[in-house]
């Protein structure tokens, strides 16, 4: 029976202290390392700044690794991705570190990837342990627990609210782990307060659909309270939605991600509350991670299942 490996890393300054740390002697394998990172939507804030960490990381240990950074135009694309990540082992990088659109549909490339030999990291979204496990894999995955990092976010909405209040829940793509994820989150801290959920729909990741179903919500249950957001983008439509329905002030919103555009509207209270789970380190701990394994020469199958990084509340300063 395989055992759940966790390490904890508790702040993100102590995290950050040990990725500075940790391309240890990657130079002296026979060549230097490339690494690719696949991520999302680039038109995500959230990934771009990700991208921007693994550019900067990759700039202060150029001596260790080649960086080669991709990302799809949409976050529903899976195919663009699956598209990707074959170049990648065309390419034969030694590693990818990957952001799935898709926490099943991905699999099967990855597999690929890694029967080719390339060491795989998964971050950010977690591919589907069930079918990860029907490949015959390991594929290790960096990154938060989503369903705490909403409960933080949840629980301190809650605090505005009593019971039989009406909410409703924008979340990502249904499809995903994190969206899932973040879902239960906020559905633990409505339960606990005996909050009424009135809908839980996906918004896609996008602020245009963020928007459609925040408006939809809006006029159906004229009496909803707040609407939990899966991520900033969605935040950053329902606010719109919430302005447009003449609800500002009456209508609490909630999202995920900390990104810059969210910072002004956590600040007058248009949003209550984020979830900050270091986006530009994000890609960082996940090369991290793949260089290790390439420099103690491990096997996909040796790395460990979880390595779990930081998430915070943010609130209004």
């Amino acid at each position: 029976m395989t055992h759940l490996i966790r390490r904890r890393i508790l702040a993100a300054g102590v995290a950050l202290a040990a990725a500075t740390m940790l391309p240890l002697g990657a130079h002296a394998q026979d060549h230097k390392p490339k690494v690719a990172l696949v991520m999302k939507s680039l038109a995500n804030e959230f990934f771009l700044t990700m991208e921007d960490g693994a550019k900067d990381y990759q700039k202060q240990h150029s001596a260790d690794f080649d960086l080669i950074s991709n990302g799809i135009k949409n976050e529903t694309d899976t195919s663009a991705q699956i598209r990707i990540v074959e170049q990648m082992i065309v390419s034969k990088v030694d590693a990818i570190v990957i952001a799935p659109a898709d926490s099943k549909a991905m699999v099967p490339v990855i597999k690929k990837a890694i029967d080719a030999g390339i060491i795989v990291v998964n971050i950010d979204n977690r591919l589907d342990p069930d079918v990860v496990k029907s490949k015959g894999i390991n594929v290790p995955f960096v990154g938060p627990d989503n369903r705490k990092g909403a409960k933080l976010v949840g629980d301190y909405l809650a605090k505005q609210l009593k019971a039989g209040d009406e909410v409703g829940i924008i979340e990502g793509v249904s499809t995903t782990t994190n969206a899932q994820q973040r879902t239960a989150g906020f559905k633990d801290s409505m339960t606990a307060i005996n909050a009424k959920i009135d809908s839980v729909q996906s918004g896609e990741w996008e602020i245009d659909k963020g928007n459609e179903i925040a408006s939809a919500m809006l006029n159906e249950y004229p009496n909803i309270k707040a609407l939990l957001c899966g991520n900033d983008n969605m935040a950053v439509g329902a606010v719109s939605a919430v302005r447009a329905a003449g609800r500002a002030g009456k209508v609490q919103v909630v999202g995920y991600d900390n990104i810059a555009a969210i910072k002004p509207m956590l600040a007058d209270g248009r949003v209550l509350a984020t979830a900050d789970q270091f986006a530009a380190k994000q890609a960082v701990y996940g090369i991290d991670t793949a260089l290790k394994a390439l420099h103690d020469h491990k096997k996909q199958s040796d790395l460990s299942d979880i390595v779990e990084t930081p998430v915070e509340l943010v609130t209004k300063k």
